[in-house]
């Protein structure tokens, strides 16, 4: 298999999604934070964030997605977040935690193992350093709870070791 460089199309599709979920993120905490009353400002803000419409349109999916789902996404959070309450969780942590869970369940075009890698770099750079490991912890239960076999059990083999990610193509 031949991984694109960050100037070819798939390469730079990649970094799109990767900006998307920031975008996403940032516009999520702000719901989390102003209530759900802030989904009418969603075009207003992915216009002044992007204007790419591949990075919009792929944000625009994950923000609606996580907001329609978020009580669902929430349940399967707190089932594994041991000592944790969600609404204790730094609100970057829980948002980033919602976002990854929903394209762990519902876009089957994205391996959770390159979600949950996103989610550790988003948490890692938007929160604290210690949000990477408390991020990956929770998403691999979830994903080992959700019974996929296809992706590695064994803790050394934990998807925050994996090196086909989107953000390890960028960086190729």
């Amino acid at each position: 298999m031949t991984l694109s460089s960050p100037g070819t199309a798939s390469g730079k599709s990649l970094r799109n999604r990767t900006k998307a979920r920031e975008l996403a993120l940032k516009f999520l905490y702000q719901v989390d934070l102003r209530g759900i009353e802030t989904l009418q400002e969603l075009d207003e803000f992915l216009a002044v964030g992007s204007h790419a419409e591949e990075i919009v349109g792929f944000a625009r999916d994950l923000v609606h997605g996580v907001t329609k789902m978020k009580d669902e996404i929430d349940v399967q959070i707190q089932d594994v977040a041991r000592n944790w309450d969600l609404h204790r969780m730094a609100a970057i942590d829980r948002n980033v935690l919602r976002l990854a869970v929903f394209e762990m369940n519902r876009r089957d075009d994205i391996p959770d193992k390159v979600s949950i890698n996103e989610a550790i770099d988003l948490g890692k750079k938007y929160s604290t350093k210690s949000s990477g490991a408390f991020i990956n912890g929770i998403l691999d239960r979830i994903r080992v709870n959700s019974g996929d076999e296809s992706q590695p059990k064994d803790p050394s083999d934990s998807p925050a070791e994996e090196e086909e990610t989107e953000a390890e193509i960028e960086r190729t």
